[in-house]
C-alpha cells in the first residue's frame, strides 16, 4: 500500500507524505481509515520512526489525518484545510505541475507521452469523462 524508494534523491519524508496524499486521492484511502501506527511503518519502510512521525504530523497539520492516544492514526478527511488563498494555492499547484512536466521533457518523453500521462491519471483521480 504504502511505498517509498530508498534509493529516490527525494527525502523520505517527503516520499511519504507524497505517497499518503496520492492514496487520499485516488481513494485508496477513505475517512475512517486507519493508518499504521508510525512504529510499524517505520520498520515495515526500513526508515526511522521520526520520519513518519513527522510526515503523520505535517499531514495532520494539513487536516487530513487525526492522531490520537489509544486511537491511533486515522484518515480526517481526503480534502486538505489550506491556510492559503484560492489562487495562492493554484499557484502553488501550477508550480507543481509545471515542474512535473519539465521532468518529462527533460527525461525525453515527447508531448503526446505526456499528454497520455497526464490523461491517464486524470481519469484515475476523476474517472473517465
Amino acid at each position: 500500500m504504502i511505498t517509498i524508494s530508498l534509493n529516490s534523491p527525494i527525502p523520505l519524508h517527503d516520499q511519504l507524505v507524497q505517497e499518503i496524499r496520492r492514496l487520499l486521492a485516488d481513494g485508496t484511502l477513505k475517512v475512517g481509515d486507519e493508518l499504521p501506527p508510525v512504529r510499524q511503518l517505520a520498520n515495515d519502510l526500513g526508515i526511522n520512526l521520526n520520519t513518519v512521525a513527522r510526515a503523520y504530523r505535517e499531514l495532520t497539520d494539513c487536516g487530513l489525518l487525526a492522531t490520537s492516544r489509544g486511537r491511533g492514526t486515522v484518515v480526517l478527511s481526503t480534502i486538505e484545510k489550506t491556510t492559503e488563498k484560492p489562487a495562492e494555492e493554484k499557484k502553488r499547484i501550477e508550480t507543481t505541475l509545471s515542474s512535473a512536466l519539465a521532468d518529462a521533457k527533460i527525461a525525453g518523453l515527447n508531448r503526446k507521452e505526456i499528454e497520455l500521462l497526464v490523461l491517464r491519471q486524470l481519469n484515475k483521480l476523476w474517472g473517465v469523462s
